[in-house]
């Protein structure tokens, strides 16, 4: 799997005119390269912060966007007024602009000289008021955009401009992302349906659907060599159940699992496909579903889902993208059942089989089981507990006349008790505010059982995607009551709907 954030960059611009003459954008040239130095120095800042010349004009500013707007590196612009930029130069480049928006609202130095403080000193600093100039005109033409305000010496503002850079590298993930979908959906789901064609035309990704036994011929083409090596790496690598080891009666399902996982892992390079999804009620010639093989491919960034839900693949995908690097981990993940007593309660979530290790406390065990449903041979997989912490749990659904996120922050658990019984990986969490606002939320939001869970990523990160993608987001966090989050879906959907035009 590629990077998603090898060069990639965000283009730092700065606005001024040439009213204060070529000392003074001089000043403003050096004081923007600064700021922007110190921007891309900072650790939370995911790609290359490029510094670009002083704009002065509406003809240069046209063409930087323009520039920034189809160079396949650059994935966003943080804009900062540093002097006066009147804004009406700026309409014509905004309205071309087609990458994320950051508006810096920042000085170059975090203090004032009060002794010496003068009118040179007022003229050249004065983002207090060109950035209002250049917010007006980017509310006047309804410019998508971030705002950042403060010095980027505070570490809570380089916080939030690398939330945002997370939300420019999805955006730039999904735009031509291929996702390869063996067999259609589970029968008779409605949530995990969508229009391919609107989500290609509002998000960029490419959804195409395989017959399963395209994937089986590629798994027949797999070498005994290939199997081997994969087989043995399972047993150098995690906790694998003796009957499954080289020699035990049992070791022709690694093998099978890893036959598996080298023809997957063939076909989704030969076809660039970065997420995928498959069916247990559509497995063609294939002798187990996917397990271990899922995860593992997960692990490595792929998106996936379960039952043909292609939604849900993009959003992980999209996901892990956006979390390349970071501390934590990202996975497919589903509400299954309910821990309800008083004070006690909490979420498990689950999957069949495909729960990615990114997010597992300890080395996993690698065993097999029977699955009850599929009609196959008992498929391979990875067993373990997530690790405590927080995190945040993101569903997307098709509204019929639009896309919605829905995101809910929660607290990752241990489980009350050992799962002896329960041979699957799995997460446990408390949802804030609690339970019972947290699921009726939910359910008014029409929000999937599929979906992402990230420790990685934050509110923040997502709501900046949503905002560069024209996408609804409604979130479930500490502060929400039922009341005012239907209005808030009322709202929003007024919103959505004008916005579209008629």
């Amino acid at each position: 799997m590629r990077s998603a954030l090898v060069e990639k960059e965000v283009w730092f611009v700065t606005g001024s005119q040439g009213l204060y003459g070529p000392e003074t954008l001089e000043q403003v040239a050096q004081q923007s390269r600064r700021v922007a130095e110190e921007l891309g120095a900072s650790s939370d800042v995911a790609v290359r912060v490029v510094w670009k010349p002083v704009l002065t004009d509406a003809d240069a500013i046209r063409r930087m966007c323009q520039d920034a707007s189809s160079n396949s590196s650059c994935i966003g612009l943080v804009a900062w007024m540093h002097t006066f930029s009147p804004a009406r130069m700026w309409i014509a480049g905004l309205q071309v602009l087609d990458v994320p928006l950051l508006h810096l609202h920042t000085q170059a130095d975090a203090a004032l000289p009060w002794a010496s403080l003068d009118m040179d000193f007022m003229n050249l600093n004065q983002a207090a008021h060109g950035d209002r100039e250049f917010g007006y005109i980017e509310s006047r033409l309804g410019v998508p955009r971030t705002t950042v305000v403060g010095h980027v010496s505070d570490p809570s503002v380089t916080a939030r401009v690398g939330a945002w850079v997370r939300a420019a590298v999805g955006r730039a993930e999904l735009d031509g992302l291929r996702v390869a979908r063996f067999g259609d959906t589970m029968r008779d789901v409605a949530v995990t349906e969508g229009d391919k064609v609107e989500a290609q035309i509002r998000l960029g990704v490419v959804v195409n659907p395989y017959g399963v036994n395209a994937l089986v011929a590629s798994v027949a083409e797999a070498t005994e060599a290939q199997v081997d090596d994969l087989a043995a790496e399972y047993e150098s690598t995690y906790q694998v159940a003796p009957e499954l080891r080289r020699g035990a009666d049992r070791h022709e399902s690694l093998r099978e699992a890893a036959r598996i996982e080298v023809g997957l892992r063939s076909f989704l390079e030969a076809g660039d496909f970065r997420a995928f999804t498959s069916n247990f009620e559509d497995l063609g010639g294939l002798r187990q579903l996917p397990g271990i093989a899922v995860q593992r491919l997960m692990a490595e960034g792929y998106g996936f889902a379960g039952e043909g839900d292609w939604k849900t693949a993009t959003l992980l995908r999209t996901a892990k993208a956006m979390a390349e690097g970071l501390p934590g981990g990202t996975s497919f993940m589903e509400d299954y059942t309910y821990e309800l007593r008083p004070g006690k309660q909490k979420i498990l979530g689950a999957h069949m089989l495909e729960v990615c290790p990114s997010i597992a406390s300890g080395t996993p065990s690698c065993e097999v089981h029977p699955l009850g449903i599929g009609d196959r041979e008992d498929p391979v997989r990875l067993v373990f507990d997530a690790v405590p912490g927080p995190a945040v749990i993101i569903g997307m659904s098709d509204m019929g006349d639009r896309f919605r996120l829905t995101l809910n922050e929660v607290d990752v658990v241990e489980p009350d008790e050992p799962l002896p019984n329960l041979p699957v990986a799995r997460a446990v969490w408390e949802p804030k505010p609690d339970l019972r606002t947290s699921a009726e939320c939910w359910l008014h939001s029409g929000a999937p059982h599929h979906t992402v869970m990230s420790s990685a990523l934050t509110a923040d990160s997502v709501a900046d995607l949503a905002q560069a993608l024209g996408v609804e987001l409604a979130v479930i966090d500490a502060q929400t009551t039922p009341r005012r989050f239907r209005d808030e879906l009322r709202w929003n959907a007024a919103y959505h709907r004008l916005a579209m035009g008629f």
